[in-house]
């Protein structure tokens, strides 16, 4: 039977990371307390806050401190899962601008890429698989998680290029094609789900995991959709996600913490971030170049590929799949 659709290796250490920039001193300011702008103006981070509020000009844009942070915790729930072989052998990664070989963050792994795993439920239950949008990460799905675990064996990923996962530098393992992205995630569904499951997938990887559906239907119970870029306004990508496809300028947008993370996903709603998650999606931005490069190489794989990307996700749907389901309850 089809499934249904709602439209609706080696050992990897975090790095400690509190909620700063390790290198940069704090010293004691003259309070100067400046109005926070309002959401709807272009930058609304306090420059000159008081210490137990923040500084958002040093670009850690909260508390300064040296214990443990949320990504700290979130990490530890967490696991390696090896899947999806290194093809080819290219050498030692080198940034685009210089040359200058990039560290280990944005070199693929020996032989396996690496992905960040979060479960909770019983292995016994239904699976089902998490899968978070652009550019986010498994983090997204830390309250609905507990609320599945009940019924179900939820499973949540770090893409390759975000969160925990391998972020290999573009055009030195992995390309961030989307190609390459359905091919891989067959890989990591094999890993960690070998029997049936359900899938639940938000944004613009959801054409990803519907062409995966298509190619696995025997795979699947159910396919949930949230979000997907399925009509026409969906064929330019929003503009803060657009900007990092622009030449030279997406590159250097994109090792920008407070764009690539805190811009992008409080643009796209009324949703307000606390800082401490906040921090979360800003981590893998302030530890190293290699999650930026990965952005503005999918961001620019999106952007020549939306078009071509909405007609087959229609024709799949139209063609494949059964059914309209409209929330998680009815998994």
């Amino acid at each position: 039977m089809a499934p249904q659709l709602a439209a609706a290796g080696p050992t990897l250490y975090a790095p400690r990371f509190g909620t700063a920039l390790p290198c940069r001193a704090r010293t004691r300011k003259p309070v100067s307390r400046r109005r926070a702008a309002l959401p709807k103006d272009e930058d609304y981070y306090l420059i000159d806050a008081d210490e137990s509020i923040g500084d958002g000009f040093s670009f850690s844009g909260g508390k300064y401190g040296d214990g443990p942070s949320k990504s700290d915790e979130w990490f530890a729930q967490g696991k390696m899962v090896n899947a999806y072989p290194v093809y080819g052998d290219k050498g030692k990664a080198k940034d685009p601008f210089f040359g200058l070989t990039m560290g280990s963050g944005s070199q693929s792994s020996y032989d396996i890429f690496r992905w960040f795993c979060v479960e909770a439920g019983s292995s016994s239950s239904p699976k089902v698989l998490l899968i978070h949008g652009l550019p986010s990460q498994a983090y997204s799905y830390r309250n609905v998680m507990p609320v599945l675990a009940d019924k179900y064996h939820a499973i949540a990923f770090d893409w390759l290029g975000f969160g925990f996962s391998d972020k290999p530098q573009p055009k030195y393992g992995f390309d961030y094609t989307l190609d390459e992205y359905t091919s891989s995630l067959e890989f990591l569904v094999n890993a960690v789900a070998p029997d049936k499951l359900s899938i639940v997938v938000q944004g613009y990887f959801a054409p990803v995991a519907v062409k995966y559906a298509s190619e696995h239907q025997d795979k699947l119970n159910h396919l949930v959709l949230v979000n997907p870029p399925i009509t026409d306004k969906h064929l330019n990508l929003p503009s803060t996600l657009a900007s990092f496809s622009n030449f030279l300028l997406g590159e250097i947008f994109s090792q920008d913490p407070l764009r690539a993370s805190d811009k992008v996903l409080t643009s796209c709603g009324p949703y307000m971030m606390k800082e401490e998650d906040a921090m979360v999606y800003r981590r893998p931005y302030l530890v190293s170049g290699s999650s930026g490069f990965a952005l503005n190489a999918i961001s620019k794989a999106m952007k020549k590929d939306l078009k071509h990307i909405k007609k087959q996700f229609v024709e799949n749907k139209d063609n494949s799949m059964l059914g309209h389901e409209r929330s998680l309850a009815k998994l």
